[in-house]
This record gives structure tokens, sequence and C-alpha cells, in this order.
């Protein structure tokens, strides 16, 4: 069974969310603002956090920033309609997904049904190469490592898998609705915005030099592509 922590210092949304996600079959935690989230993580097994951003003493942002020092476990951001900055800011710091209110909970359920599906090895189901190599990035889909001239990189799910796409394309331009559909498997609202954020964090991780990248690089109005044969 699967532990998801939900944080919002709304009380409301943390039981309504409790409901589904119970329903669903998921263990929840509940936390109000950053400070309980991370005392949460630190003293229970969490496999995925819903975070509000928006909250008293500790916020999300704040909190994302101190559990991305230690944890790359998904994050889904709940967040305001007014909050778009903020969205961007938390794409950059390390979360995976972000949902605005008020919001659907049967998309909510679904949103981290599909977070789990990324993060989680479900036995061996691979049809495709286990082991992508491109220049001096090779990424192991059995042990979901990433190494870059020998050292491993710490990845996010999500970044894990935008990378996976763009190595087994390798040559092949992918528009960032194709690259939304096929990592998020949903429909592509705001999908520029959101890869891009994704995009440009992959790079600070994998290339030498982000401004002028070697391996991932972006065809104006298109989209983006992994150089092979670098």
């Amino acid at each position: 069974m699967y532990n998801i922590l939900i944080c919002d210092d709304e009380k409301d949304i943390v039981s309504a969310l409790k409901i589904y996600l119970t329903a669903e079959g998921y263990n929840t935690l509940c936390a109000y603002n950053g400070d309980e989230a991370l005392k949460v993580i630190s003293e229970n097994e969490v496999h995925l956090v819903l975070m509000d951003i928006m909250m008293p003493h500790t916020d999300g942002i704040s909190a994302m920033i101190k559990l991305r020092e230690s944890s790359n476990i998904p994050v889904i951001l709940l967040t305001a309609k007014s909050e778009d900055t903020d969205k961007i800011l938390g794409l950059n710091v390390g979360a995976d997904d972000y949902i605005t209110k008020p919001f659907n909970p049967v998309e909510v359920v679904a949103r981290v049904r599909s977070q789990l599906r990324r993060f989680t090895q479900l036995g061996g189901k691979l049809t495709e190469k286990t082991i992508l190599s491109i220049g001096n990035i090779q990424l192991d889909d059995k042990s979901k490592q990433v190494k870059v001239d020998g050292e491993t990189v710490s990845l996010t799910p999500t970044e894990f898998e935008i990378l996976k796409l763009l190595m087994t394309n390798a040559g092949t331009v992918l528009s960032p609705k194709d690259i939304y559909r096929k990592v998020w498997n949903d429909q592509a609202y705001g999908a520029e915005s959101t890869v891009a954020v994704h995009i440009r964090h992959l790079r600070e991780k994998i290339e030498i030099n982000p401004a002028e990248p070697r391996y991932l690089k972006v065809v104006w109005a298109h989209g983006y592509k992994m150089e092979k044969g670098v």
C-alpha cells in the first residue's frame, strides 16, 4: 500500500482528498504546513506528496527545497489560479506536477496514480532496452539510475521519464505537447511552460554548460531533441 502525504492548511481540502485517496486504496498521512510535512516524511515511508504552496510557517516552496536535499519522491503542488509564478518556481525546485484549485478530486487521484506509476518499478515489464547510452550519459531503466561521466545524477521521476523518452527517440524532435502526453499521460494543457521548466532543470544536471547544451537541444518553434552520436 502506498503512503500519500496530504499537506494543506485548509483542513476541508485535506479531509476531502483523504476520503478520495482512501477509497482508491491509498494510505494517507496529513500535515497542515511545510514544517509538519517534513516531520511526517522524516518519520514515515512516504511515496508521494500533495502539497499546497501557500501555507503558514513554512510554505510549500520552502518545504520542497528542503525535501529535495534528501529525497526524490514525487511531489504534486496544489496551487491557486493566481499563483502562476509560484507554479513555475515549484517546478524549478523539483516538483513533478501541479494541480490548480478548485480541482476535481478524480483528477487528483489520476495524477497521483500516474506519478506513482513512474516512480515505482512495476516488475519487469520492460519491452525495450533497459540501458540507454548517448555520449557520456547512461540511463539504466531497471535501476532507475542516470550517470554522467560515470557519476550518478539525482533526477526526479519526471526528469527521468523525460530523459528516457528523449534518449529512446534520439535525433527525433518532440514537441512539448508530445512530451507532456507521453510523460504525464494527460491532456497537454499548459504543456509548453511545464515541459520547458523540466527541460531546463534536466539540462542543469546533465550538461557541462546548460547555456550551450551538447545533448539536449531546442529546435525553435518545434520542440526538443536529444542529439545522437555525440
